[in-house]
């Protein structure tokens, strides 16, 4: 028989303490000394591809180039991949928004069913855990990704010094080594645009930032901007119990969107409780005691109002992130705003110097930069790369949910061609009733001669999903007709796309 192992004697705690300290110590060496050995490595070599920034242009274009043989390296001042869009935007906020609807459904929405909840409580903590796992868990994905396909992942903040080389400072400010490439793709994405009458400390006056990570639910709130952030966060913390209220400067929401469907939006949005002062100017925005002070001005008449409210939202729109990037010291060229310009294949004026997502014309938007990621990414590599910017889908994800592709009615007039209009609303649709979301409609607008799609705008509970449809049809060239005899089944939302389309060119079946 075996005597059982003796196990040393536990520690004192003054021992363990000591001893706890020196473990705590020695994880800190070694992750650090991790990151001085990986941008140690990344400075002895000289790489095919080097990114700097790993947001949704940066590491889908790492990947990509990962995938292609490509020698590679991405550079990211964040400490975590993903950039706005997964750490503090896309991510975090559908977060927000899809545990805030269901809150507002078992509070508010669940009468026509026959369902009766009482006392349902939002537990605040609880949901922003929930936002914070879900990023932590989909940046350590992408980590994971880059090792896979064998991707140089550099933490530290990059600067041009010359077309070859990017300059890297560490995560704690120390000089970080230069790291050389062939080709050097910018990729550094975009951050709130400020209003300077309105100063932000990310507490009470917040930008997108904040908004995402506030601590306790606002009475009042107000929002700056009509725009997709503001509507959203404002949707948010609207479900949430805060009576919010948005300052737009413009006569409408949403600019940049089908009238129509802006219209249809809005009622839907103010039927819920949402506030809006359109044709408003902001004079300015300060904390007072515990909450804040807007001034706001109407454009018409002049008028000045004081809104007393706990949280500002400054959500005016987004600028392109090049500061400290040494794009001057390269005379790389760049146009209003800081955009950088590039060609149709993404080369800025300075050879071997790329620019893809925020940072160059276009929409500021996640999957726009990852399809100019992937693109640059096979161009370098010496393939075909491309982006076909007429099937960019825009989404705003409140609920209803509001989508669209290609022209509005409104573009499409201005140039003078013949089109026609199909519509379709889901109050006529079977599935949408029986789900008790009938708020909105589908829009399609076509060449009147060819029936080709130009525009699809959607207004539904799945119109994100839904999209996706109009987007294939587009870019493959597709007629009304071409969606309306293609069978959908059935009861679907997406019975509501086929009858827009044959509204387009003959008549819908069922309105």
């Amino acid at each position: 028989q075996t005597r059982p192992e003796r196990r040393p004697p536990r520690p004192e705690p003054a021992m363990a303490l000591r001893i706890s300290a020196r473990s705590g110590l020695r994880v800190l060496r070694s992750q650090f000394g991790r990151q001085v050995r990986r941008l140690s490595d990344a400075a002895d070599k000289e790489y095919d591809m080097v990114i700097v920034g790993g947001g949704p242009g940066g590491y889908p274009a790492a990947i990509k180039a990962g995938q292609l043989g490509l020698k590679v390296a991405c550079i990211e001042m964040r400490g975590s991949l993903g950039g706005t869009c997964l750490n503090v935007g896309c991510i975090p906020s559908k977060a927000l928004l899809n545990s805030s609807h269901i809150y507002e459904e078992a509070a508010h929405g669940f009468g026509p069913h026959g369902i009766v909840a009482d006392n349902v409580r939002i537990q605040l903590d609880k949901l922003m855990e929930h936002k914070s796992k879900t990023v932590h868990g989909l940046t350590s994905g992408i980590e994971g990704l880059f090792k896979k396909y064998k991707v140089d992942y550099v933490k530290g903040k990059g600067k041009l010094t010359s077309p070859t080389t990017v300059q890297v400072t560490g995560l704690d400010g120390s000089d970080a080594g230069v790291v050389k490439g062939k080709n050097i793709v910018i990729a550094t994405g975009s951050v709130p645009t400020p209003l300077p009458p309105v100063p932000v400390d990310e507490e009470a006056i917040v930008t997108s930032t904040g908004a995402l990570d506030l601590k306790a639910i606002p009475k009042k709130m107000a929002v700056i901007g009509a725009g997709v952030i503001g509507l959203e966060m404002g949707s948010v913390w609207r479900r949430l119990g805060a009576e919010v209220t948005v300052v737009e400067f413009l006569d409408r929401i949403t600019p940049g969107l089908d009238n129509e469907i802006a219209k249809t939006f809005q009622r839907s949005l103010t039927k819920q409780g949402i506030k809006f002062m359109l044709n408003t100017k902001v004079v300015s925005g300060e904390r007072a005691g515990a909450g804040c002070k807007l001034v706001v001005e109407d454009n018409k008449t002049g008028e000045q109002k004081t809104l007393e409210t706990d949280v500002i939202l400054v959500a005016i729109g987004r600028s392109p992130y090049t500061e400290g990037l040494g794009l001057e010291d390269l005379n790389i060229t760049m146009g209003p705003r800081g955009i950088v310009d590039v060609d149709d294949e993404f080369r800025t004026n300075v050879p071997g110097v790329y620019a893809i997502g925020d940072v160059i014309r276009g929409p500021m938007l996640a999957h726009k930069a990852e399809e100019e990621g992937i693109a640059v990414a096979e161009i370098i590599a010496g393939k075909h790369g491309h982006v076909n910017y007429d099937c960019i889908p825009n989404v705003i994800y409140t609920h209803p949910e509001v989508a669209a592709v290609g022209l509005t009615e409104e573009q499409v007039k201005a140039t003078g061609t013949p089109y026609t209009v199909g519509k379709f609303p889901f109050m006529a649709n079977s599935r949408a009733r029986a789900n008790a979301d009938t708020d909105g409609v589908v829009k399609f607008v076509t060449d009147k001669e060819t029936g080709k799609i130009l525009g699809v705008h959607i207004v539904a509970g799945n119109a994100g999903e839904m999209i996706a449809e109009a987007v294939l049809a587009m870019e493959y060239g597709a007629s009304a007709e071409d969606v309306a005899r293609t069978c959908h089944a059935h009861p679907t939302m997406s019975e509501a796309f086929k009858e827009a389309a044959m509204a387009a060119y003959d008549k819908p079946i069922h309105f």
